[in-house]
């Protein structure tokens, strides 16, 4: 009996043992046989990170296909299963008392977000190339102070943290770069990857060499994202609203929220986001996985309309630098559906349809990354190296070598030829790949390319 003890687990796999001795086929000897069989189920899942009440309801699940009194159990009680694995549980008073501990400090560190981007404007620092350079450690210091409070990172750890933001501010700010310059943007792009990545050391309490603890922190993304585009939206509405109420009385309010509002609420819902995801994660941890479900077949079903529009109309791709912007973005939102799908799949399930459409959408991305990788190449073959053209071969080279390697791990997965987790480990390890490579725009393409 490997299972443990924990109370709700016990009753409902009392409940479901009931419901089979109630069976007149079934004997108290075939009864113990089969729940001894839904344990080991259940202690497969658990050790391969799922809740009880998940490993529980999937467990049933499986039997059913063995077992016909497993298979009108969990039809009968489908309903309830689902509300349980949906449907938050009330939090106990520990996570309560937690979750109002740390918002003060999640606020205290926001505070420090806000008033960092709005400092340098005080001292008469205009918008542009500073501002460009040092929006990321603006905003993403703070919440790395607030994950180092948090998981109570050690003293070593909060050593290497401090050491790669200080690197991050050096080189940004160290470079005699113009505004306008390649280098600039290229900066205010990177930085914050680069950074991003170091919260995540501070997110996993230092466990960086963790492929568990990656995937956590790939999870905590996505479900960040979608709290800051809500807090987005919502932030959005009431500054229109307030705009608009106060003008009906006469009184101009644009300075005070293009100059204060829009910029401080941006940088502090940063710090604001990341709160919500741990103090209310069972509520998005439902809905991430169901917008992977539903934009994963559109995203396919987008790509392989532009591959056969590619083929039809006989047009290259404009090598632009928005276009090429467009198309980095494009690779790097099909990456993130990839990811965030992998981190909420059961890694024990068999291949479905869902997996061959992901097969797919992977290979649809690969091929438009070759089609945009010659277009990059036939440019600078005839213009020469610059930094914007080298950082776009560089990139698509990195998400190329990933999405090859994806593709063949996930045909070998929905051939039953190897594991789920092997494309589990391998995108893990990838993320090292492009924190390297963040790294090397922000301090090493200034210097090369004369800070151009």
């Amino acid at each position: 009996m490997t299972v443990s003890n924990d109370s709700e687990l016990e009753e409902q796999i009392a409940g479901w043992r009931a419901y089979v001795e109630r069976r007149p086929e079934i004997h108290g000897g075939d009864a113990d046989e089969l729940e001894d069989h839904l344990r080991s189920r259940i202690t497969e899942l658990t050790d391969a990170g799922l809740q009880e009440d998940e490993a529980f309801l999937i467990a049933v699940k499986r039997m059913g296909t063995l077992d016909d009194v497993s298979r009108e159990f969990a039809r009968e009680h489908s309903e309830r299963l689902w509300k349980q694995l949906v449907l938050p549980a009330e939090p106990d008073a520990p996570t309560v008392a937690r979750s109002r501990r740390e918002l003060p400090v999640a606020l205290f560190c926001a505070v420090l977000a806000a008033l960092a981007v709005k400092a340098p404007a005080l001292f008469g620092v205009g918008l542009g190339g500073f501002y460009a350079r040092n929006l990321g450690l603006f905003v993403l210091a703070p919440l790395a102070g607030y994950f180092v409070w948090q998981r109570r990172v050690s003293p070593r750890v909060v050593a290497v943290l401090t050491g790669l933001f200080v690197l991050g501010a050096v080189f940004a700010n160290v470079y005699p770069l113009d505004d306008d310059s390649q280098s600039v943007v290229l900066t205010a792009l990177h930085l914050p990857l680069a950074l991003w990545l170091v919260v995540g050391v501070a997110y996993v309490g230092g466990e960086w060499l963790s492929a568990q603890r990656r995937m956590d922190f790939i999870r905590f993304t996505g479900e960040w994202a979608i709290y800051y585009v809500l807090l987005a939206l919502g932030g959005g509405v009431l500054t229109g609203i307030t705009v608009n109420v106060f003008s009906a009385i006469g009184v101009n309010t644009d300075d005070f929220v293009g100059s204060w509002l829009v910029p401080c609420g941006a940088a502090g819902a940063v710090v604001v986001a990341a709160w919500l995801v741990e103090a209310k994660q069972s509520v998005i941890e439902n809905m991430a996985p169901v917008l992977t479900r539903v934009f994963t077949p559109l995203f396919a079903v987008a790509l392989l309309a532009f591959l056969v529009a590619f083929v039809v109309s006989g047009h290259g791709i404009d090598v632009d630098r928005d276009v090429l912007i467009l198309f980095d973005v494009l690779l790097v939102l099909v990456l993130g559906l990839l990811l965030y799908a992998i981190s909420a799949r059961d890694p024990l399930a068999r291949a479905g349809l869902f997996d061959r459409v992901q097969l797919g959408l992977v290979i649809s991305a690969l091929l438009i990354d070759a089609l945009v990788l010659v277009a990059i190449t036939g440019r600078i073959t005839e213009f020469g190296f610059t930094p914007n053209k080298t950082a776009a071969l560089g990139e698509n080279l990195v998400l190329l070598a990933n999405l090859a390697w994806s593709a063949w791990l996930f045909f070998g997965f929905v051939r039953n030829r190897a594991p789920f987790a092997r494309l589990e480990r391998w995108q893990t390890g990838y993320v090292l790949v492009y924190a390297a490579w963040a790294w090397v725009v922000v301090l090493v393409f200034p210097p090369i390319f004369g800070f151009r």
